[in-house]
């Protein structure tokens, strides 16, 4: 902090202006910062009831850092200094920063920084729009150019079918991007995920259906209003018996199959969209629900609708018959599930989020993993009501979900917890996606998650501490005398870089069952207040216990070269292959200067009753603020020329070279606001060009993640 900073703070302590900052200045302080940052104080707040007075009079000394009762002015500020606490200036000024690099970038680095973030998306939606113009074109032509056609039935016709034409692949998507098991499969496949954002199924959902309301509409308008009119007409009757073999009326259009049958189907797409609408979710979900079952009907009429063959072969119906088939075996299957009651309890974790934890049901046809999303139904509530959320963890036979209330449903949900009812069982369909197949590509991973974004990260990492764990205990338990010999002969784990490494896509897979290699996770939360952050408390925390000494960055063992005394000293230590570093992010800014430094002594606060911050609650460090993304990567990257020189001193000559530039992959991950995306994309592809220049060859590959 500045001197002008630092003489407001002691200003703001000493309330009667002797010059002295006393104990009681210090302690009153703190109850009033304290109610100001959070008025119902936690279990681990210092002003909780439950803590002893000794942990308030600890924080309270440290502060003072004198037994004596007051200190002058000028020797607190001495110390005050020493705290290196950062301006409230600096806050701002990192901002600014930030604008500032995206500000100053060339426009090629800013293009693709965008394309990092939304690129996935425009290129699929590149596609779909040009499969929907060359049918629309196709059609076009063929009515425009055929004399029968225009000669007989007008300009109408030309619309109609050019509309058509437009609607065969929209409704192909339309209808395909409803199926949950369809996308769950389709991510199997690693390049075509690159491709294809599977997470945004629901908005490219609507799109699709924005455009099938508007080609359906023109569709009819081209013929209630053109082809109708100009056929019935007595003087074309003539080219009409020779396409139909018959003459038709205006009545004879609307009566016969295609007539009856589109009216129906368009009136069906109304209903629905009109439905859909957000009043009407938000007035009933269970309407919006019941109404997209009128989906089934109008797929059956636009089915039949070409059956007539009245202007050419029906083509719809083929386009329809693989999605149809799909989401109606799959909508029936989940409304059985809703009949089956899978045991279930929920707690209350704030004012806005609660946690569901239920048992994994025996049979299902996809295996439960953290990162995954299912439909959850909670009959309590709603009967008829499915929502997807993410599943947190996976561990014991049982999911956990953390729902935060921000919407109809889930403020209903949170009421029930906090009214005091028991939540007994729940449905379940699922579970659905697998974005985390991709985490498991690297070694080396950073993850950047903001607010409830981070539930799938959270989810992935107790996953890799949880599976290392037990990694480690089983070479522990192999290390004993009596098994040690046996264990090391039966096992013959491919050294790393192998051909048994490969996948089936290309990329190199850690194996998991060989624990001796070195893994990184870096983990930052952003969230915008303390509160947030209980979201995944305990969560963070088991991680933090089961992690409890810094990890050195160990080097790489191999295991015909490994002494028993190394292997020894290997297994009585926290996993030294696993280093996993989690530091979160307060963003929620503070104008009262008092408030800002004691919010940052709170956090640093520790003590080895209570290793938990007071501020937080949290094991892990929480710096406040917006990160600082340009020096966590810059360090990130020294470390791994660092750990790329530990692995050439003790491999040596026995260091694979297909394992060596897998090891210079970074994987970072990003849930969150596209701005913060971009800057991460942009800063990312900076230490890839620097790999390239200083001979490091280093790769940081940045991947954008949307969760629903």
């Amino acid at each position: 902090m500045s001197d002008e900073e630092i003489q407001e703070f002691i200003k703001s302590i000493d309330y009667n202006n002797d010059g002295y900052v006393a104990y009681k200045e210090v302690e009153r302080k703190l109850d009033d910062v304290a109610h100001e940052i959070d008025p119902l104080p936690k279990e681990h707040h210092l002003h909780h009831h439950e803590r002893k007075a000794s942990d308030r009079h600890a924080f309270l000394r440290a502060v003072l850092g004198t037994d004596k009762d007051r200190i002058p002015n000028d020797d607190f500020a001495t110390k005050v200094r020493k705290w290196n606490i950062p301006s409230l200036r600096q806050e701002h000024q990192k901002d600014t920063e930030a604008s500032d690099f995206l500000k100053h970038l060339s426009w090629s680095r800013k293009l693709r920084s965008w394309w990092s973030v939304e690129g996935p998306q425009v290129c699929f939606l590149g596609l779909v729009v040009t499969v929907q113009i060359a049918f629309g074109v196709w059609q076009l032509v063929k009515y425009l150019t055929t004399h029968p056609f225009t000669a007989g039935w007008g300009w109408g016709v030309v619309v109609a079918k050019t509309s058509a034409g437009v609607l065969y692949p929209t409704m192909f998507f339309l209808v395909l991007s409803m199926s949950r098991w369809f996308a769950t499969f389709a991510r199997q496949f690693y390049h075509l995920s690159q491709f294809v954002n599977w997470d945004r199924s629901q908005s490219f959902h609507i799109k699709m259906s924005f455009v099938a309301m508007v080609f359906a509409t023109l569709h009819a308008i081209g013929h209630l209003t053109g082809s109708f009119v100009f056929g019935s007409t007595s003087w074309r009757q003539d080219v009409v018996m020779n396409v139909l073999e018959h003459k038709m009326s205006y009545g004879d259009y609307v009566a016969s199959r295609p007539g009856w049958t589109g009216i129906t189907a368009i009136a069906c797409f109304y209903l629905i969209g009109l439905f859909s609408m957000p009043p009407v979710r938000q007035w009933s979900y269970e309407v919006f629900q019941l109404a997209h079952l009128l989906i089934f009907p109008m797929i059956a009429m636009l089915i039949v609708h070409g059956t007539r063959s009245m202007f050419q072969s029906p083509m719809l119906g083929y386009f329809l018959a693989f999605p149809t088939l799909l989401v109606l075996v799959e909508r029936v299957r989940r409304m059985l599930l809703g009949f089956k009651k899978i045991p279930a309890r929920l707690v209350v974790l704030d004012q806005e989020t609660v946690e569901i934890t239920m048992s994994i049901p025996k049979t299902h046809w996809f295996p439960y993993e953290a990162g995954q999303y299912i439909l959850l139904q909670v009959p309590q509530i709603s009967f008829f009501q499915w929502h997807p959320f993410t599943i947190s963890t996976v561990s014991d036979g049982e999911a956990q979900v953390h729902i935060k209330a921000d919407g109809d449903w889930t403020k209903r949900l949170r009421d029930f917890g906090k009214e005091g009812k028991k939540l007994t069982h729940v449905g379940i369909d699922g579970p659905f996606g697998a974005p985390a197949q991709r985490f498991y590509d690297f070694d080396y991973t950073i993850f950047v998650g903001a607010g409830i974004g981070v539930t799938p990260f959270s989810g992935i990492l107790s996953h890799i501490q949880h599976a290392q764990d037990d990694q480690w205990r089983n070479i522990r338990r192999a290390s004993r005398p009596s098994s040690r010999r046996s264990s090391f002969s039966r096992q013959r784990t491919p050294q790393p870089g192998s051909r048994a490494h490969s996948t089936s896509h290309g990329a190199e897979k850690p194996e998991t069952h060989d624990p001796l290699r070195h893994r990184r996770c870096d983990f930052r939360w952003i969230v915008k207040s303390n509160d947030n952050l209980l979201w995944f408390s305990d969560l963070l925390n088991e991680i933090s216990i089961s992690h409890f000494t810094t990890v050195e960055h160990s080097p790489i063992f191999r295991r015909h070269s490994l002494e028993q005394r190394q292997f020894q000293e290997y297994k009585t230590k926290p996993n030294p292959n696993l280093d996993i570093r989690i530091t979160t992010y307060v963003t929620e800014k503070r104008k009262e200067i008092a408030t800002h430094v004691y919010r940052h002594l709170l956090e640093a606060h520790r003590t080895p009753s209570h290793p938990k911050s007071p501020l937080t609650g949290l094991i892990n460090p929480t710096e406040l603020g917006r990160p600082d993304l340009a020096g966590i990567l810059h360090d990130h990257y020294e470390d791994m020329l660092r750990l790329a020189t530990e692995r050439k001193q003790v491999a040596g000559e026995f260091l694979d070279d297909d394992l060596e530039v897998k090891k210079r992959r970074v994987g970072v991950f990003f849930c969150g606001p596209p701005v913060i995306g971009e800057e991460l994309a942009a800063r990312c592809e900076e230490l890839t060009l620097r790999g390239r220049a200083d001979g490091s060859r280093l790769e940081y590959r940045f991947m954008i993640e949307v969760f629903g």
